[in-house]
């Protein structure tokens, strides 16, 4: 059986295909200003990649902050659902995931089964997640695909002690102006990012293993970070990025073997 997951994030749209239980291909695309768009773009694109037409699809899920504008979907379903089945998918053994994603960090604890037990979310502030590392990137004028990088040339992390990216922007400026090193600062708010997601991670409860999803994911530097936080190793797939598609994907065959049933 053929399924689909649409992910529509605030910085990019994700989809996945599968067949059963084996991941036929994956699509990355800017979502851009129109949500709607972009998961019409995203899944065409993904369609003419594997050479699989939509209307071959028996279901389609989608998920994410945007997943309402997907027109075409099934039904739609929570990115932390969605993330919870992904990750099961990916590692039947994972029992904590991290999601860092553009304007939010998740932490999900997951059954056995890859259900959701408990979770925590912060949505309310940039601070602990990707806009973050986007906006500090810019101050630096670093390129945020190898923002990551250079920390690991660090000896010292600064201190980045604001909790707020605006005072947070406006500290790094001043960490500049003082002539600090660029590898030290960009460490030192990667240490920040860490420390926010790793609170939050406590208070849900981490157990391991502990894979992390989402484009940070990506960043070796935040990866590092937050294992010195929690004193854990964290798994990190390949498919990291589209684990949400993933999960949606998993999911949209569930409901047609429901349906069917």
């Amino acid at each position: 059986m053929l399924t689909a997951g649409i992910d529509i994030g605030s910085i990019t749209a994700k989809a996945a295909i599968l067949q059963d239980d084996t991941l036929l291909g994956t699509r990355v695309v800017f979502t851009g200003y129109n949500a709607s768009q972009a998961g019409k773009t995203v899944m065409t694109d993904l369609a003419k990649d594997t050479g699989i037409p939509m209307a071959d699809l028996a279901a389609v899920v989608a998920t994410g902050y945007g997943r309402n504008s997907v027109e075409f979907a099934t039904k739609s379903i929570t990115e932390i659902t969605c993330h919870g089945a992904g990750a099961h998918f990916l590692n039947p053994n994972v029992r904590f995931i991290i999601d860092i994603g553009g304007q939010d960090s998740k932490v999900i604890k997951v059954d056995g089964a890859g259900r959701v037990l408990d979770f925590a979310m912060n949505d309310k502030c940039a601070a602990g997640t990707g806009r973050f590392l986007e906006v500090m990137a810019r101050a630096l004028e670093v390129d945020l695909d190898g923002f990551g990088d250079f920390c690991l040339k660090s000896t010292a992390p600064s201190k980045i002690s604001s909790i707020c990216t605006v005072f947070a922007e406006s500290e790094v400026i001043s960490l500049i102006s003082k002539g600090e090193s660029r590898e030290n600062i960009i460490a030192g708010i990667h240490e920040s990012v860490a420390s926010r997601v790793a609170a939050l991670a406590r208070r849900v409860g981490v157990v391991e293993p502990v894979m992390m999803t989402g484009g940070v994911a990506k960043n070796i530097c935040a990866v590092r970070a937050l294992e010195r936080k929690l004193e854990t190793e964290i798994q990190v797939s390949p498919h990291a990025q589209v684990n949400g598609a993933i999960g949606a994907a998993v999911l949209a065959g569930r409901l047609k073997v429901k349906a069917q049933s």
